[in-house]
């Protein structure tokens, strides 16, 4: 028995990419890990997508994930559609709690959490928050979306500035989209929300929307403000005291999960999340897709690319 070979496939089946692209002693095995790395460090800047030694399909799924880099990159990716990039969090999120490697679980619950709006409007807008496509209706008159300084704006300071930058990056330099997407889509994402579903003296900003799809995205809008404030996302601030450094057990991430639940369980949208689905948070799948209007399941996007790899490896053997 290759015992050298069995540690590396045993290696690949744990998605332990980087250890694995390090003993491999091959440049093709070590490329398709670091495209491996790259996916299940969430590294949607940077996801390798044109890596050669990684068949076409599975750069494929992953362009889909990506962030466009430059206002004009094509395909657009996770601007297009955040569909699937919600399935490769749930696979993500599933991995990191198999390996018990919980801090990274809920930074990426957190990730989920601050794009979540956005999900809900998809169906509405037609992509996921492109910036060069925003609907006229966003800045019609009498709107006060984008307007800083406005006190009758219940968006926050930092939101009114995403809005506003939000409205003119599509124009701007690679250098000023990329920092607008490090520093301010999350924020737009929210303000959208608070738009759709928390205005206390709502504009004509949200009157683009047929009247009779605003209920249903109202509910969707406020289930995913909702769950950024759950007790799960809140463990990702949670302070160093009783588990070490900030990093949760088992147990607390589950007690987190069982509190948010019922937080949410407020409209048959938040509902979803009392599903069992078989997830390792059950119920977690069911409430993006109930906030996306469409079915969002786990990917196996990080599962291909271990099979890939193994492939790889038995060819050596």
């Amino acid at each position: 028995m290759d015992t050298t070979r069995d540690l590396l496939v045993a290696l690949a089946h744990r998605y332990a990419f980087s250890d694995l692209g390090d003993l491999a002693g091959d440049e093709e095995v070590a490329a398709v890990c670091e495209f491996g790395h790259r996916i299940l460090s969430l590294d949607a800047e940077d996801f390798n997508v044109e890596a050669r030694a990684v068949p076409a399909e599975l750069r494929r799924r992953a362009r889909a994930c990506h962030m466009p880099q430059t206002p004009r990159e094509q395909p657009r990716g996770a601007l297009e559609s955040l569909r699937p990039a919600y399935g490769l969090l749930l696979e993500v999120i599933a991995i990191r709690w198999h390996r018990r490697e919980l801090s990274p679980m809920i930074a990426a619950v957190h990730i989920a959490s601050e794009y979540l709006p956005l999900l809900a409007f998809e169906p509405q807008l037609g992509h996921a928050g492109d910036p060069g496509r925003w609907p006229d209706g966003l800045s019609a008159e009498g709107s006060r979306f984008g307007v800083i300084g406005d006190r009758d704006c219940d968006h926050t300071k930092s939101e009114q500035s995403a809005t506003n930058r939000t409205l003119r990056v599509a124009g701007e330099p690679p250098e000023g989209w990329r920092a607008y997407f490090d520093r301010q889509h999350s924020q737009l994402a929210g303000a959208l929300a608070v738009c759709m579903a928390a205005c206390r003296n709502p504009c004509t900003a949200m009157n683009w929307i047929d009247p009779p799809a605003r209920s249903g995205l109202g509910t969707r809008a406020r289930s995913a403000l909702a769950f950024a404030d759950t007790p799960l996302v809140r463990l990702r601030h949670a302070a160093p005291v009783g588990h070490g450094f900030g990093v949760p057990s088992p147990e607390e991430v589950l007690d987190a999960w069982e509190r948010s639940r019922a937080v949410l369980d407020k409209n048959e949208v938040g509902s979803a999340a009392l599903k069992d689905d078989g997830f390792p948070l059950p119920g977690l799948p069911s409430l993006f897709s109930a906030v996306a209007d469409a079915p969002i399941t786990p990917s196996t996007l990080v599962k291909g690319v271990s099979e890939h790899v193994v492939r790889l490896l038995g060819r050596r053997g």
